[in-house]
């Protein structure tokens, strides 16, 4: 099953802002936890990663810098700052809403009764 654009765009920001928050980190390391926390579903390309750090870094949400670990290649770490915090903590709230009406749409349709314009074979 592949999530559809929107729904991946919609996500992405508190997606990463969360990831940071776990721990700063880099690129590729990024889009393998986003790929591991959703079982493979969420299949992300640099493509969408990295113009996106880089708006969050230009907003003062991340912020970057290059790491060299010794025997490994430079890379560049992104750490979640005060600011990216904060708008994670309000994307959550807002995220909660929206899962919140989801659910109590969704459990209303196990409910016996008609629901005009509502199509129940699509669920089954």
């Amino acid at each position: 099953m592949k999530v559809a654009k929107d729904l991946v765009a919609a996500s992405a920001v508190p997606m990463v802002l969360g990831i940071l928050a776990e721990e700063a980190s880099y690129g590729y390391a990024i889009l393998k936890r986003i790929n591991e926390l959703s079982g493979g579903e969420l299949d992300w390309t640099e493509g969408l990663l990295y113009p996106l750090l880089h708006r969050l870094e230009r907003l003062g949400h991340v912020e970057s810098s290059w790491q060299t670990v010794t025997g490994e290649r430079r890379r560049k770490y992104y750490q979640i700052t005060a600011t990216g915090l904060a708008e994670l903590a309000e994307q959550r709230r807002q995220w909660d809403t929206v899962v919140d009406a989801l659910k109590g749409v969704w459990l209303g349709l196990g409910e016996p009764g008609p629901r005009p314009g509502i199509v129940l074979e699509a669920w089954a």
